[in-house]
């Protein structure tokens, strides 16, 4: 059913939205995750406007764009301008403070159609078409703001694609470590992140949207729901999806999600553990 008093996107029905998660699950668990393919497919579980011509589109699209950087240009640096100079300069890919206000900014499709988006989204779109095009490229998971890499470890060069891929020196990447934690850059913290880091922040993005609206749980409870779907997720999920269930009035199945999270944390919370089952009884009671 389409929540039409609120505003877009609207959901799939649910046939589409079951056949998207098992699809979204099934590329999480495979032995090379395409991060390219799980992000539109959380913008197909966002948005019921993408069929599967706009998921190919958008897949062509970052084709074209990777036939147009030229090729080997060099090292990590060269590599780095190359792509700013197409994806930043030319089709003008950056974000502005008013993307983090847009669940948008979250979708790759949109991304594409937009050029604006989260400094994550934006990094997909360069890793994506760089990856394509054979350059040494990663995204970079720096605290409160995703930047990509290129080259090794002893050669790396970061760009800013949120900036337009703007090519960072050492000191700019310390600033945006210390602007968002108040801490100093750790070495650990340019280490390459996996695709599936990649998926599971943006969609603790999506849920940070969402939470901020209450009167979107519908995006928050689906985000819980594709992040349960990847491996080795945090258990504190399942405690979330409990209270978004009731929440929304499902208070059954809330009050077992509930039950589940304090089976899981039992063994080493036991308070915490019943805490939660008191919740649930709660839950259960507001049937009556």
């Amino acid at each position: 059913m389409r929540h039409r008093s609120l505003p877009p996107p609207y959901p799939p029905p649910p046939e589409r939205s079951c056949e998207l998660r098992r699809r979204f699950a099934e590329e999480a668990r495979s032995e090379r995750p395409d991060l390219s393919a799980l992000c539109l497919l959380i913008g197909a579980e966002a948005d019921g406007s993408l069929d599967e011509a706009g998921i190919d589109a958008a897949q062509a699209e970052l084709d074209r764009l990777a036939g147009e950087l030229p090729y080997r240009p060099g090292g990590p640096r060269a590599w780095a301008e190359a792509v700013r100079r197409l994806l930043g300069a030319r089709y003008g890919f950056h974000g502005s403070p008013a993307d983090y206000r847009r669940l948008e900014s979250s979708l790759l499709h949109e991304v594409l159609r937009r050029r604006r988006g989260l400094p994550i989204l934006l990094s997909v779109v360069w890793l994506e078409v760089a990856r394509r095009a054979g350059a040494p490229v990663y995204g970079v998971a720096l605290p409160g703001h995703f930047v990509v890499g290129f080259g090794t470890a002893g050669e790396q060069v970061l760009a800013d694609p949120f900036d337009g891929g703007r090519v960072l020196t050492g000191t700019d990447a310390e600033l945006l470590v210390v602007g968002a934690t108040g801490a100093p850059l750790h070495p650990s913290m340019l280490e390459p992140a996996t695709p599936l880091e990649v998926v599971q922040r943006i969609l603790n993005n999506i849920r940070a949207w969402a939470a901020a609206r209450p009167e979107r749980s519908d995006v928050a409870l689906w985000a819980v729901d594709l992040a349960l779907l990847i491996p080795a997720h945090p258990a504190r999920l399942r405690y979330e999806r409990g209270q978004l269930l009731v929440q929304r009035g499902q208070f059954v199945a809330g009050a077992g999600e509930l039950e589940t999270y304090a089976d899981l944390i039992e063994v080493v919370d036991e308070p915490a553990a019943e805490k939660v089952r008191q919740q649930a009884r709660t839950a259960r009671a507001k049937l009556n």
